[in-house]
């Protein structure tokens, strides 16, 4: 809001703090650790929900619904990026000069309190590494503080307030967003074409995300994957740490099998053994996720035990490959992708595993990238068997672009578009047969579909 001020001038004990939109993934932890710093906090979300019910139970009150009432005396308003100007609360504050905050201005001035700031950005894979990072520093009992955009079984939530001298966030380049972070460690994951509706093409991303390596100090180090060209661009000319299946990076897997149709390898850092992994997720990508993770480990000096317990213990982050249920013989997992490349993972890895038929129910995110990444799109959703397509949720966009799933389908053999939910539902319960996997896949709520369907199967 071009504040003149640095929020951190404002987060300091006493300081009244009003989060729009506190019951966000990234709003709620936010919350506590500001509690924790000693600030008077308060909120307001669109609907009740547990988190909600969590955050009153710290003494933090929260008005369900938005307005200007609800800023009482606060002295700064933090809000997601997903709330906008015209929001009653955020007009209100402007209309009294109240300084409004980005969510992640606010983490970005938390971050610098923490020595090890270890910040995992990239197109895609950044949930599930973030995820991996958190349970390799709990096994190393270093007691981090977290913030995942997704839910962690182990953590029954996607974050933690620890007490540790690390902090371990997932970092997303959406509006630059990661820019008002202060990392030391820097992990980019991969660098490809997204959020068009944002950015203007790959080489605008390329720049966001050399800008965000730019920001680790020297001391720091910056984590890029030597096998993504993406990433590997980015980071030219940068005293970069490198991890990759490929030879030639720093950190490697060594002796890499499958166990069960589960990757089983050893770590290698420079030539040396580090640790070794018994993943319990599958595929390829998911190997390259745990290089990440024990990259950023290693450079932090946590030992290789840590790392192996940590990525032994690790299930899977919620909505990554999920296991929902059965139903009629078939088995239904959900997954959270929603880019081309992430399809790609997903679906190669879910043909390898032995099942009769891969049956897909995909729902695409937002009409901008469906649009743009149209022909992507139409490619990977032919590797199922049977794809079935629910119309596009809009997210954040209105349908300028005039799109539909329906013209995803008509590019597709054999898929079956579906205009709603319900109808994503009754079209998987006619297909399911015994022996099938069905994947519920995308970012927004198509998992819902799979859901009913096991709550019909009594």
């Amino acid at each position: 809001m071009n504040n003149p001020t640095p929020i951190s001038d404002y987060l300091v004990p006493g300081r009244r703090a009003h989060l729009v939109g506190i019951g966000g993934v990234s709003m709620c932890p936010l919350a506590e650790v500001l509690l924790g710093k000693g600030l008077q906090v308060q909120g307001s979300d669109m609907s009740e929900s547990e988190t909600v019910k969590r955050l009153r139970s710290l003494g933090i009150p929260v008005a369900v619904g938005h307005n200007a009432d609800n800023l009482g005396d606060c002295d700064l308003v933090i809000r997601t990026a997903a709330v906008h100007d015209g929001n009653p609360e955020i007009a209100g504050a402007i209309a009294r000069g109240i300084p409004v905050y980005e969510r992640a201005q606010a983490w970005g001035a938390i971050m610098r309190h923490y020595p090890n700031a270890l910040c995992v950005a990239g197109t895609h894979g950044k949930t599930t590494t973030t995820s991996m990072c958190t349970h390799i520093f709990m096994a190393a009992e270093a007691d981090p503080t977290v913030m995942i955009g997704g839910t962690l079984p182990m953590l029954h939530s996607g974050y933690r307030v620890g007490r540790g001298d690390t902090i371990i966030l997932e970092s997303c380049e959406y509006c630059n967003s990661f820019l008002s972070f202060f990392p030391t460690v820097a992990v980019i994951l991969n660098v490809e074409t997204d959020h068009l509706d944002f950015f203007k093409d790959l080489e605008d991303i390329k720049r966001s995300f050399r800008r965000f390596a730019e920001l680790v100090p020297s001391s720091g180090r910056v984590i890029v994957n030597a096998d993504n060209e993406g990433a590997r661009s980015v980071a030219q000319g940068l005293d970069a740490f490198t991890f990759g299946l490929e030879p030639g990076a720093a950190c490697t897997a060594v002796s890499l099998r499958e166990e069960k149709g589960r990757p089983v390898f050893d770590i290698h850092v420079r030539g040396q053994f580090y640790a070794h992994a018994e993943l319990r997720v599958y595929g390829r990508h998911n190997v390259s996720n745990a290089l990440a993770a024990a990259s950023a480990a290693y450079v932090l000096g946590l030992p290789g035990e840590a790392v192996e317990k940590g990525l032994g213990s690790f299930t899977g982050a919620g909505r990554r490959f999920e296991y929902k249920g059965s139903f009629n013989g078939a088995e239904i997992y959900d997954d959270y992708a929603h880019h081309p490349d992430e399809l790609h993972a997903l679906l190669t890895t879910a043909r390898g595993l032995g099942y009769r038929r891969l049956v897909v129910a995909f729902q695409p995110h937002t009409y901008s990238r469906t649009s743009k990444l149209f022909d992507r799109f139409v490619e990977e959703l032919k590797l199922p068997d049977t794809a079935i397509l629910a119309e596009i949720f809009a997210a954040r966009e209105t349908n300028t672009q005039g799109i539909s799933s329906a013209d995803l389908c008509r590019n597709i053999p054999g898929a079956v578009y579906c205009s709603t939910l319900d109808k994503v539902t009754e079209q998987l319960r006619k297909t399911a047969q015994p022996g099938d996997l069905i994947l519920t896949v995308g970012a927004g709520d198509i998992y819902r579909a799979g859901e009913r369907l096991l709550e019909k199967d009594v």
